[in-house]
């Protein structure tokens, strides 16, 4: 039997970030080895130890050092969830300046299916930058979800989760 294929999952400095816990909860159910990667200042919104815990994977936010050995397995699939304005824009241009755009950009050139599940509020979604960057990204071949899938996080309930899952589940059938 073989492993289970490896879900790279960026989680960004938004509300979902908060209960990203159960999303990984649910990916495991579905399959996947989730290896969680975020932003600076997501990062200090998580509990990395508990989150570790429940992986099996370091929660990453840090470069590692040159001669370090990679923590985590090589990527199948890559999730970002959920996906900020600043990140998208960063990565859109390239910017490298976080181990999560890092990482996001080194995958778009490596092939694996990415999701991204954007949370940007209205004004954000209006920024002449924004748009015409997510168009960017999709022709780069990255799925862009409809940001409605993440509300709130009083309205994080299982069923946007679910669908969030649904979505990963069609990239690993079609991998």
């Amino acid at each position: 039997m073989s492993e289970a294929p490896v879900l790279y999952l960026i989680v960004c400095a938004a509300p979902p970030a908060q209960r990203i816990g159960e999303l990984a909860e649910l990916l495991a159910a579905d399959g996947w080895r989730v290896c969680l990667i975020a932003t600076p200042i997501a990062a200090t919104w998580l509990h990395r130890d508990e989150l570790a815990a429940q992986t099996g994977h370091p929660v990453r936010a840090d470069w590692r050092r040159p001669g370090d050995p990679e923590p985590h397995p090589p990527a199948d699939a890559v999730a970002v969830v959920p996906a900020t304005f600043n990140t998208l824009n960063k990565w859109a241009a390239g910017a490298s300046d976080t181990l999560a755009l890092g990482i996001l950009n080194e995958m778009l050139g490596a092939g694996p299916p990415i999701h991204v599940f954007p949370r940007v509020n209205a004004a954000l979604a209006a920024h002449p930058a924004y748009r015409p960057n997510l168009r960017r990204l999709r022709e780069a071949g990255v799925v862009v979800h409809d940001g409605d899938v993440l509300r709130s996080p009083d309205e994080m309930t299982p069923s946007r989760w679910a669908a969030v899952v649904d979505a990963i589940r069609q990239a690993r059938s079609r991998g």
